[in-house]
Formats: C-alpha cells, sequence, structure tokens
C-alpha cells in the first residue's frame, strides 16, 4: 500500500508538473499573442500619426496657397480700372501741355484746373501703387517697352530709349501698360 501511496504521490506531482507546465505554456501564448496585439497596434498607431501629420501639414499649405491668392487678387483687382484710367491720364497731361503752350490768359484757368485734375488721379494712382515707369535714357527692355519707331544716333548705344510716346504704368511691380517709345538703332 505504500508503493501505492508513493506512485500515487509521483502520479500526482506528475500531474502537478504537467498543469503547471500547461499554464506557463498558456501563459506564455497569452503573453505572445497579447505582444503581437500590442505591436499591430503601435503599428498602427504609427502609422495613424503619420498620416494625421502629412494631412495637418496639406492643410496649412493649402491655407497658405490660398491666402496667397488672397492677396494676390487683392492687389491686381483694380488693374483693369486702372488700365482704363490711364487714358484719362494721357488726356490730362496732352490738355495740359497745349495749354501750357498758349500765351492767352483765358487759358490759365483752366491749365490750373486740369493740373490740379491731374495731381488728384496722381493721388489715386499712389494709393493704389499704381506709378509711372520712368524710362528716358534706359536700355530698350522688351518686357517693359514697346517700340515704335528708330532714330539713327551715334551719340547713344543701340537700344537707348530717346523719347516716350505713352507713358507706362506699374501696379505693384506688375506692368499695366508697356511704355511706347523712340529708340536709337546701330
Amino acid at each position: 500500500m505504500s508503493d501505492n501511496l508513493e506512485e500515487n504521490e509521483d502520479l500526482e506531482d506528475v500531474v502537478e508538473e504537467s498543469v503547471e507546465e500547461e499554464k506557463e505554456s498558456t501563459s506564455d501564448e497569452t503573453e505572445n499573442k497579447e505582444a503581437l496585439v500590442l505591436e499591430k497596434l503601435m503599428e498602427e498607431n504609427a502609422k495613424l500619426k503619420d498620416d494625421y501629420l502629412r494631412a495637418f501639414a496639406e492643410a496649412e499649405n493649402t491655407k497658405k496657397r490660398c491666402q496667397q491668392e488672397i492677396e494676390k487678387n487683392n492687389k491686381f483687382a483694380i488693374a483693369n480700372f486702372a488700365k482704363n484710367l490711364l487714358g484719362v491720364a494721357d488726356n490730362l497731361q496732352r490738355a495740359i501741355d497745349v495749354a501750357s503752350k498758349e500765351e492767352n490768359p483765358a487759358c490759365e484757368g483752366l491749365l490750373k484746373g486740369v493740373e490740379l485734375t491731374q495731381n488728384e488721379l496722381t493721388k489715386v494712382f499712389d494709393k493704389f501703387n499704381i506709378h509711372k515707369m520712368d524710362i528716358m535714357g534706359t536700355v530698350f527692355d522688351p518686357n517693359y517697352h514697346q517700340v515704335v519707331q528708330e532714330v539713327p544716333d551715334k551719340d547713344k548705344p543701340a537700344g537707348t530709349i530717346v523719347a516716350e510716346i505713352q507713358t507706362g504704368y506699374m501696379i505693384n511691380d506688375r506692368i499695366l501698360r508697356e511704355a511706347m517709345v523712340v529708340v536709337t538703332k546701330a
């Protein structure tokens, strides 16, 4: 009976060891599964974080582009209107040129009125950053000037602007109207 008892105890020890090994094995499997799940979640989290950062950066870039487009539109929104007023400025200058050649005292009042009107128009142009191009004596640039005539001149290099037929205007560093010019030829 003692042999039997010993066998039972040995058998119980074996069963307990087996159960403990099984628990450890199950525990290891559970830990492995949890580790895999945790690893997958961390990878997914990193991917979502990267996607979020990219989307945020794209939104910021779009916001900046829209802001720049709005600023550009605001700067040049009046360009067409201003271009139409350039004819008025030209006519005022012509009137001043003709009236100043007249020695008639009756023209003095008219001349003064036209000059005041031109000054007022110039103030409005300045307010909206519209200004005349100062081109006399400079070299012809096809981006800013349109040649109307070429004249021979041995004193100046070829392509030098010697006369301005129509004044050129800029609006905020952009051409509003090219200047029509007379240049020297070789």
